[in-house]
């Protein structure tokens, strides 16, 4: 796979920008994300030769399987996967800045996907386009993406209004600190009377509420890139989030650490519109192959296992969703 392949649609990234904050237009081309990170950094993850193997191994659905969805004829149509999500997601989907390459396991998910649909170089054929934690229903709704690919934690809020594919991962919400504080701050319990800061509309604040006894100052912020400043200049004495981003932002910030260990399940979908129906049972089929064939390990061991200790863990049923 060469570095001219994976380049976001110029006309995407800077219409996505245009419509974006100043603060996060500026963010790396992207910043979503609704449970994302919007760091730069080192990108080491799945930027080297297993994650290109993974990705040229993937499956490629046949033509009958293609021919019985609306939703894949039309993108095998179009010749492009339209994917809303970020490109500033330091484990998941980051942009390499140098050759235009998104790499991480939200991105290989994206290209495979892509791979599944348009063929042999199907992984080159995406388009990336910003979703924010306030846009990416409504563009999963009006057809501005074919699909939401951005840690996006399936909930049954978000099933009222859209289709969720998967989930294709299960993370868990966890606590990060300043590192100096690590060993004053190791769970939720420790958390009483301490400033919190979480991503506005994600799922970090249900967690603060339901497992916190009495919090102080709760603030929510609108990306991660935020929350993670508000952590380090002493504005808060935590940010909770989802344990894969916090994960990301220490990678790429020594001066924050995550501590303990998850305390609420948080499963990853593939946002779909309610009005392409055959698109759930479509991209759940293509879920289940890549986990029976190995690719999904082999992704996995490519990205998250360069931050996460351990063996790849079991994947998620496809299907299997929160009540």
């Amino acid at each position: 796979m060469t570095d001219s392949t994976l380049r976001p649609s110029r006309r995407a990234l800077v219409a996505a920008a245009g419509a974006l904050p100043l603060g996060a237009a500026l963010a790396a081309c992207s910043s979503d994300t609704g449970d994302g990170p919007s760091l730069g950094g080192d990108d080491s993850d799945g930027s080297g030769a297993a994650y290109d193997d993974a990705i040229a191994g993937g499956p490629i659905a046949d033509d009958a399987a293609i021919s019985a969805s609306a939703w894949a004829t039309a993108i095998k149509e179009a010749g492009t996967l339209k994917r809303g999500g970020t490109t500033a997601n330091q484990v998941f989907s980051l942009i390499d800045p140098s050759t235009d390459k998104v790499t991480g396991f939200d991105a290989g998910i994206t290209q495979l996907l892509a791979r599944y649909i348009l063929g042999e170089d199907g992984a080159d054929k995406v388009e990336y386009i910003d979703t924010t934690v306030e846009t990416r229903e409504t563009m999963v709704q009006n057809g501005t993406v074919d699909c939401v690919i951005a840690t996006y934690s399936i909930t049954p809020e978000r099933l009222q209004v859209i289709n969720f594919a998967g989930p294709y991962y299960t993370s868990g919400t966890a606590i990060q600190v300043r590192t100096e504080d690590k060993d004053s701050i190791t769970g939720p319990d420790d958390l009483s009377g301490k400033k919190i800061v979480t991503q506005a509309n994600s799922t970090g604040i249900q967690a603060v509420e339901e497992n916190v006894k009495d919090p102080g100052e709760v603030q929510q912020l609108p990306d991660n890139e935020s929350c993670v400043a508000a952590l380090k200049q002493g504005r808060v004495d935590a940010y909770v989030l989802d344990q894969g981003v916090l994960l990301g932002n220490s990678k790429a910030d020594p001066e924050v650490t995550v501590v303990g260990e998850p305390f609420v399940d948080d499963p990853y979908g593939v946002g779909l519109s309610k009005d392409n129906e055959d698109a759930l049972e479509f991209v759940n089929t293509f879920l289940q192959e890549i986990i029976d064939d190995g690719t999904w390990k082999k992704l996995w061991e490519a990205t998250l296992g360069d931050v996460i200790d351990g063996d790849a863990p079991e994947p998620p049923k496809p299907g299997d969703l929160p009540a």
